[in-house]
């Protein structure tokens, strides 16, 4: 964000300045779906080693997944 709020500063092009939230965006959201498949992954391998089904925990992954969006 310092990088667009420079840009700005700078008066460099419009349409390079919008674009750059977006492509924040797209890397947060990556960033979050890799946090989130290897926490899931994390979860469900220890609920079966427990002996449980990890139905809740995919559940709850999902429901932070969505929340992230």
């Amino acid at each position: 964000m310092r990088g667009v709020i420079s840009m700005m500063e700078r008066e460099k092009n419009c349409r390079e300045v919008v674009t750059q939230p977006t492509a924040i965006r797209s890397a947060v959201d990556g960033t979050v779906g890799l946090m989130v498949a290897s926490n899931l992954e994390e979860c469900v391998r220890l609920e079966i080693e427990q002996g449980h089904v990890p139905d809740h925990v995919i559940k709850e992954a999902v429901d932070l997944l969505v929340k992230s969006r």
